[in-house]
């Protein structure tokens, strides 16, 4: 009888799980394996990462069919106010006086007398000291050139002279016309001025004379030269305006809202504020201004400068840091939410996600307004109080 020897090595056997494991670790696993177990730990750590964060996972099996799920964002109400809304940049600047104007001495002398730095000086005043004779501040823009006197021809310079003295009183009763003519009257008003002063009596003013300023009165923020010294054409003082002033750099993306003649407020740092407007706007490159010691190369930034309403007020608070606040756009009563409120309709336009008392929702359509500050007016069918659907 024909006997058939059934051998273990024919046999379909279910490997020992323990042999397996013992096996493996002289065996290299196939790249297969290897991708599964390394896919296998990567969601395994994630999972666990987002537990540990405290937050709540979803895990997506690879190897099942479907898409991945999409994260679920967390959502939150906030009240539809009523309140006023207004555009506007918020910008750190600077109190300060304007840049010094160098003036520069004229003719040869001797320096018998200089100012001390914080003095103030009054156009008709006496700014320094040469030979004992005083150098007196004037207001205007060109710098004294020539001699004045009765013989000179007609120019600019005899008009700012002329304004000075009628402004002075020095001109009272002569019916003097501020022209660039030197006339009799002209003569007369000098001779007056200089009795004032305590100058020869001869009509004329010599080169060095008269310093011009723009300033009506100016402030000594630098006393550059030594008294005693010998006069030529180096700097004897640095002067300023009297008026503080706010200067800042805003960055290029916020000067479309920037423009002379525009409204701003100027926070202290004690509190106090003052209105001011922007009065010049100085693009980036531009040459510093003459007297202020700098180069050619231009400002790397533009320059705002602001002039203030209050100047008792920022002379109590000084040179220092301000917060200016540039007035734009600004609404009443508006209907306001957060502009994480609004939803891009597919067709265009915006919308606003209501959830009433009971719970439900309703998209509702609405128009946008201002906006400004992450806040967002709105008009549509929609009041005050309700509450719209938004991120958390």
């Amino acid at each position: 009888m024909a006997h058939t020897d059934a051998r273990a090595d024919d046999t379909p056997m279910c490997p020992d799980p323990a042999q397996d494991s013992a096996g493996a670790a002289g065996r290299t696993p196939s790249p297969r394996r290897r991708g599964r177990k390394k896919q296998r730990t990567l969601i395994t750590v994630a999972v666990v990462s987002a537990l540990a964060a405290g937050g709540t996972a979803v895990v997506w099996r690879p190897w099942e069919s479907g898409p991945a799920p999409q994260r679920t964002v967390e959502h939150t109400t906030a009240e539809v106010l009523k309140t006023s809304l207004s555009s506007g940049l918020k910008l750190t600047g600077k109190l300060a006086y304007a840049d010094p104007i160098g003036v520069t001495v004229q003719g040869q002398g001797t320096l018998t007398w200089l100012p001390d730095a914080g003095d103030t000086v009054k156009a008709g005043g006496r700014l320094y000291e040469v030979d004992a004779k005083p150098v007196v501040l004037f207001t205007g823009d060109r710098p004294m050139w020539r001699e004045l006197g009765p013989d000179m021809t007609d120019g600019p310079d005899v008009k700012e002279l002329k304004r000075n003295l009628v402004d002075l009183g020095y001109a009272d009763g002569l019916g003097l016309s501020v022209d660039e003519k030197f006339t009799a009257g002209t003569l007369t008003a000098v001779k007056r001025w200089q009795k004032a002063m305590g100058l020869p009596k001869n009509g004329k003013i010599p080169v060095g004379r008269l310093v011009f300023t723009p300033h009506p009165t100016v402030r000594v923020q630098q006393v550059v030269a030594q008294l005693g010294a010998a006069t030529g054409t180096g700097t004897v003082l640095k002067i300023t305006g009297t008026a503080l002033e706010v200067t800042l750099q805003p960055g290029d993306d916020q000067l479309s809202q920037l423009s002379p003649g525009a409204q701003a407020s100027v926070q202290f740092p004690d509190g106090t504020t003052t209105k001011g407007k922007i009065t010049q706007l100085t693009p980036a490159g531009s040459g510093d201004d003459a007297g202020s010691g700098g180069d050619d190369t231009g400002q790397d930034k533009a320059k705002l400068t602001i002039t203030l309403a209050d100047q008792k007020t920022a002379r109590t608070a000084g040179p220092s840091a301000v917060t200016v606040t540039i007035t734009g756009k600004s609404v009443d009563d508006a209907l306001v939410v957060p502009v994480t409120a609004l939803t891009a309709l597919e067709g265009g336009g915006y919308a606003v996600t209501l959830r009433h008392k009971d719970n439900t929702t309703e998209l509702v359509t609405v128009e946008i307004g201002l906006v400004a500050n992450a806040k967002a007016q709105v008009t549509g069918r929609i009041k005050a109080g309700d509450k719209v659907v938004v991120p958390k």
